[in-house]
């Protein structure tokens, strides 16, 4: 991932809509949701909920497959590791990182 990509993702994630439609398509695993079950679990319009997908696919941050009529959209799980990866790519300035027992995060040594 290049720092454009990285900058066009994390903008994409910087609005609130956005990241709960994202981390609700995380939570939905491989089958992934339509818009319809997405605007209900969420409680957002269709017409909004639309605009953030569109986004969100820009973005690289999910993918969009047509199954007869219905539109699924899944999170794009490499793109989302891509983007860990690169925010930690030089984390302890190259290296070896400590977990922290309780949040798996990396902490500083």
């Amino acid at each position: 991932m290049d720092e454009t990509q990285a900058v066009s993702a994390l903008s994409a994630l910087a609005h609130t809509q956005r990241l709960r439609v994202f981390r609700a398509l995380v939570a939905a695993g491989p089958a992934g949701l339509t818009p319809s079950v997405l605007a209900e679990q969420l409680e957002v319009a269709r017409n909004t909920l639309s605009f953030h997908l569109k986004e969100l696919a820009r973005a690289g941050l999910v993918t969009i497959e047509q199954q007869g009529r219905n539109l699924i959209y899944r999170a794009e799980y490499g793109h989302m590791n891509d983007l860990l990866g690169y925010l930690t790519e030089h984390c302890c300035q190259g290296g070896v990182c400590q977990a922290s027992d309780d949040s798996h995060a990396c902490i500083a040594c």
